[in-house]
This record gives structure tokens, sequence and C-alpha cells, in this order.
């Protein structure tokens, strides 16, 4: 059953409305500034060492559990620096140690592990949603010596997520928790992205008013498939997250309602215009991906808010 809001509550369309058109606003701003030469210059740089770095490895070792430590990126970083040395030693007149058949990547989940020249460490991140592969992310780490903390050189994850956020609390002390969780966090932004394009592809003749902030943590849309204006306000307060930490949908009483019902209480119900809070819908949001929880709110709507208002 519904709950009916308090007028006190901020529940204004037009302020929502303002705030969501401002962020599209800086997404388009946003948007230009990623598709400046230099930007590209560093995707289509980055993309062709890691595939040089791909096509020259001896092997793809595949790491599950506690195989995948701390302790074997302190090896990785042991190895890339001895490596960078012993070539500074080779250009002094020593032979290089640096042989192809030496290379070893490292696959864990989503996500491989290379060693680069220039005692570099390069994480490359998979993303996918439904099975399906989408983006593939850089991220390259250094340090100036095996003992000094490693951070970012560069990278090609996008510039709204928090990467640096990351860097500041987990490189320095746990680097593997600091290469996880940029995963987690990539594998969220490309699945609550997705979630929001398949639903404008399945149901776009049902939903107007859809807004999204850029790493789509506030996610906001109408549905105009009933007798009734109905608003779905999503948060994500873990940007890590691919279902969201706070929902809020909103229901406004039926025109058709008012026009045929009889009853002077929900004829002065409907007339006051005060929106509803469409708990059924609220909980399918919380549990399920969007677009299998808007399958069952739209099913269920028509039920749910005849009991609400009759």
């Amino acid at each position: 059953m519904g709950e009916i809001v308090s007028l006190d509550e901020d529940i204004s369309l037009d302020s929502t409305r303002a705030r969501f058109t401002n962020l599209l606003k800086r997404h388009q701003q946003l948007t230009d500034r990623l598709t400046r030469d230099s930007d590209k210059t560093i995707f289509d740089r980055l993309s062709k060492e890691f595939e040089a770095a791909r096509a020259s490895q001896s092997q793809e070792v595949c790491l599950d559990g506690e195989e995948w430590s701390d302790g074997l990126l302190a090896t990785l970083r042991e190895r890339v620096h001895m490596e960078a040395d012993r070539k500074d030693s080779g250009n002094a007149g020593f032979a290089p140690v640096s042989h192809p058949e030496e290379r070893i990547a490292y696959r864990v989940g989503n996500k491989v592990i290379y060693c680069l020249e220039g005692a570099r460490i390069g994480i490359q991140y998979e993303t996918s949603f439904a099975g399906e592969t989408y983006e593939i992310y850089h991220c390259v780490l250094e340090s100036k010596s095996f003992l000094e903390k490693m951070n970012v050189l560069e990278h090609t994850i996008p510039f709204f997520l928090p990467l640096r956020d990351l860097e500041n609390d987990h490189l320095s002390s746990n680097a593997k928790k600091f290469i996880d969780d940029v995963g987690d966090l990539l594998h969220a932004y490309v699945d609550r992205r997705e979630q929001v394009r398949v639903i404008k592809e399945l149901y776009g003749n049902q939903i107007r008013e859809l807004y999204h902030s850029l790493p789509y943590h506030m996610v906001e849309f109408a549905i105009d498939d009933c007798d009734c204006k109905v608003v779905v306000s999503l948060r994500y307060g873990n940007i890590m997250c691919e279902l969201p930490t706070k929902v809020r949908v909103l229901a406004w009483p039926m025109h058709q309602l008012k026009r045929q019902c009889t009853s002077p209480r929900v004829s002065k119900l409907a007339s006051q215009a005060i929106p509803v809070r469409l708990s059924f819908a609220e909980d399918a949001l919380r549990i399920q991906s969007l677009p299998e929880a808007y399958a069952e709110i739209v099913v269920n709507m028509p039920q749910e808010i005849e009991q609400i208002f009759l």
C-alpha cells in the first residue's frame, strides 16, 4: 500500500527539473572536454602499448583467491624495477635481460595486469553487461624506486569517476585494494549506464523527463503509462554498487478517478494533488535491476494505484 507524502517534503518538480537540467549542461561540457586531442592521444597510445604487451607475453596466468595478493604486486614491482635497471646497465655495455619468453600477464577476474617498460605496471579493465563486453579501460602505475610508493601515472578511466580519491585512500597502503576497487567502480558505472539504456530502448514510449548524472549515480524519470503521473527517483549512495541505496516513487492522483468516482473523500484527495509513495515499486527497485523492476512495476501499477486511492 502507498504512503501519503507530506507537503512539507521537497518534492518540487520544478526544482528537480532545474537540477538535472544543470547536470545535463555540465555533462555536455565535460563530454566536449573528453573529445580533446590530448585525451584521444592518451587513449590511442595506451591502447597500442597494452596491445603490444599482450602480444609479447609468453603466458597469461589466471589468479584466484589468495593467489591475488599484495605479495604478488610487490614481486611485480621488484621485477619491473630490476628490468629497468638492467636495461640501463645494458646501455652502458651490458646485455639487457628482458626476453619476450619471460613476460607473464596475470588475469584476475575482469582485470589483466602487465609489466610495462620503464618500471611501470599496467592494469587493463574489461567491462561487461548481461554477458556482453563493453569498454576496456587502462591504468598505469609507477614508482621512482621499489621502496617508494606507487602513483597513477596515466589512465583512460572516465574523469567523473573518483579515481584520485581511491588513489589517495588506498594506493600507498593497499595497492591490491586500489586495483580491485577501480575494477568495481568501472563495472558498477557501466552496469548502471546500461540499465538506463535498456529501459530507454524497451520502454522509451512510456518514459519521459529522463535525467541522470554523469556517473549514473542519480537517475530520475517519469512514467506515462497510466492515468496518473509517476516519478521515479534513484540515488546510489555507494558509487560502486549496481542497485540504488535510496529510492522514491511518487504518484499523483489519477484524473479519471477524480472524474468518475462519486466518493467525496476520494474526490477531495484527487483535487488536492498530493503525491503518494508507491512502496511496492520502491521495494522492486531496491532488489532488482532497473529493467526487471520497471517491467514488474508497470504490470502491477494499475491494481496498486486503484487500491491506494480507493
